[in-house]
């Protein structure tokens, strides 16, 4: 008779890590991964609750997100990628708050148990965690239509976390890495778009294994007035920081950065819809004043990361577009939930 597993053995194989407890059972968490624990972690998986201890003089910053099959993923996306895109996008928000990552909570709704895909689900999920130095402390598993939601803890000391409301006139406009990738990889696959199939992985590793910008985030805690990260697309994202901050902005559009493959993909204004309104970058996007941009750049080696000055922060309360210092009508607009379907 086949017995199926209930979800506390699911829990056991595939997402406790007890230390030194070892592997016997097939599970995709190895027996070194099982090690790798935080200290500051007193009651993980097991109990009722977790209960972790923050160091003295730091808050605890807080976030979630929530990924749908058939809405942020599909049959054709690998479950590895699934776990670690769940992990990077909480991450890239508390690096958007200049947090350290610390703590996980996976609630997980199933449809049906499929061992294989949990296996390469748990892969992906763990790598990037352990990556990052997150443990897994607690969560749920029941069944229903597949749902992913990770509820992430970060610790930052006090007073220093970065918000979307410090932008002031004159601020530069910033940011890490290139912009474009991945809305561009999702259009192809979905046939809006052609692209070289010499290009198409580069793309998609972008749009399936995001890079959360997390010690940048860190190194930004004293030097930037706002930041955001930028998932949703860079005209939505950026003006949640105009809102908060009560300002406006000017954008070069020839100064929005792009990776090679992106720009062996598609030219010129073509290309802007998939940087500006695209979404799923999971760069950040921060201002900060014009006599700290010298130093930026140290900054940025130390991170390992690209930043790009695209823009500058004015009284204006509006965001507008420049192309070689020509005004840009942009009809644009980024992702959202509700929105009607195209």
């Amino acid at each position: 008779m086949n017995i199926q597993p209930d979800e506390f053995s699911l829990i056991a194989k595939y997402f406790q890590r007890s230390p030194g407890a070892g592997n016997d059972t097939g599970s995709a968490v190895s027996a070194t991964s099982q090690n790798r624990s935080r200290r500051d972690v007193a009651v993980g998986i097991g109990d009722d609750a977790a209960i972790v201890i923050p160091p003295a003089d730091c808050g605890i910053a807080v976030t979630t997100d929530t990924m749908v099959s058939g809405v942020h993923f599909d049959e054709k996306v690998p479950a590895s990628a699934i776990g670690h895109k769940l992990v990077a996008v909480n991450l890239s928000d508390l690096a958007a708050m200049g947090a350290e990552p610390a703590w996980l909570s996976l609630s997980c709704s199933l449809p049906e148990i499929d061992e294989v895909w949990l296996a390469e689900f748990s892969r992906g999920f763990f790598a990037a965690a352990d990556y990052y130095r997150c443990a897994l402390i607690g969560g749920d598993v029941t069944k229903g239509p597949l749902t992913l939601t990770l509820t992430a803890q970060g610790i930052v000391p006090a007073h220093r976390y970065l918000q979307r409301s410090g932008a002031q006139p004159g601020d530069r406009i910033y940011v890490s890495g290139t912009l474009g990738d991945a809305a561009l990889a999702l259009a192809a696959q979905q046939g809006r778009v052609d692209i070289p199939d010499n290009l198409r992985a580069e793309l998609e590793k972008r749009l399936f294994y995001p890079t959360p910008r997390v010690g940048l985030g860190q190194l930004l805690r004293n030097q930037a007035t706002a930041a955001i990260d930028l998932s949703d697309g860079l005209l939505g994202d950026l003006k949640h920081i105009l809102v908060a901050s009560k300002v406006g902005a000017r954008i070069q559009l020839d100064a929005l950065p792009h990776s090679k493959a992106f720009a062996g993909s598609i030219a010129g204004p073509e290309g802007w819809k998939y940087q500006i309104a695209g979404g799923d970058d999971y760069e950040l996007c921060f201002t900060i004043p014009e006599s700290r941009c010298g130093g930026l750049e140290t900054l940025a080696l130390q991170a390992g990361v690209k930043v790009t000055c695209i823009g500058i922060i004015d009284g204006h309360r509006e965001l507008r577009f420049y192309e070689k210092n020509q005004q840009r009508v942009i009809d644009l607009h980024s992702y959202s939930h509700f929105a009607n379907d195209e």
